[in-house]
């Protein structure tokens, strides 16, 4: 959910909003000149929101892939990895 104010009452009463803001799961839209300028949010609910739109993009992307015949098999994807695993811990000691 999120609530409009305008940035004049964001910036009159900042410390209190950013506590609520932090306290529930809800964002601000400050307005200026009566238009949509910024979203403010509570700094986890902007990671998960972030975290869960790059997940989204890897799903699109490996559907591409899939539908353009773009696949490894899995244990070839598993050797690789063990293969650079390996290999970093002998890099980093």
């Amino acid at each position: 959910m999120e609530s409009v104010i305008s940035l004049s009452e964001f910036k009159s009463d900042a410390s209190r909003l950013l506590r609520e803001i932090q306290e529930g799961s809800e964002s601000l839209v400050l307005t200026q000149n009566g238009k949509a300028r910024a979203v403010v949010e509570d700094y986890d609910t902007h990671r998960r929101r972030q975290e869960a739109l790059l997940l989204l993009k890897l799903m699109v992307q490996g559907e591409v892939d899939v539908q353009r015949g773009k696949l490894t098999a899995q244990d070839k994807v598993f050797s690789t990895l063990r293969d650079r695993l390996a290999r970093n811990q002998v890099e980093n000691g």
